[in-house]
């Protein structure tokens, strides 16, 4: 009876076949298959108009690379009511969730309102894994938090 030997930690090693970049067999240096996108976020902010909240239309990725440029853009919007459209927004991660919570407490320390809008299954999953469902306010629809945010 022979029984399976198992394979060296490094034998992945051997049997991996990635492109070297250069021909040295010193470098280490692996080929990308393609070059990679560099990550955006674009934010456009609607004024408001006799009293009703001001609507972000967020458009990208809310992730790490992306929360400093979007809270240096939200910070300073002083409207009275805020409204983030995140229909647009691909993907959210921890570090953007972080954001949106900074932001909801900046607002709410300066008695002014806050509240999301239209997010995308990825989004409503990550903010109910971390809890915030019930801590943000979160409606279905632009329309749905415009009415009740005015």
């Amino acid at each position: 009876m022979r029984l399976n030997r198992v394979p060296k930690w490094n034998s992945w090693r051997r049997n991996a076949s990635f492109t070297r970049r250069s021909s040295s067999r010193n470098s280490g240096h692996l080929k990308l298959s393609r070059p990679m996108q560099p990550v955006k976020l674009d934010v456009q902010v609607q004024e408001t108009h006799n009293g009703s909240p001001a609507v972000a239309v967020l458009d990208g990725k809310l992730v790490l690379e992306t929360v400093s440029q979007f809270l240096q853009t939200m910070r300073p919007n002083a409207a009275a009511s805020l409204v983030l459209d995140m229909s647009g927004v691909s993907f959210l991660d921890s570090a953007g969730v972080g954001a949106l919570v900074k932001l909801f407490v900046h607002r709410r320390n300066q008695s002014q309102k806050f509240a999301l809008a239209s997010l995308t299954p990825q989004g409503m999953a990550v903010m109910q894994v971390a809890g915030l469902l019930k801590l943000l306010p979160v409606f279905p629809s632009v329309a749905e938090a415009t009415s009740t945010a005015a």
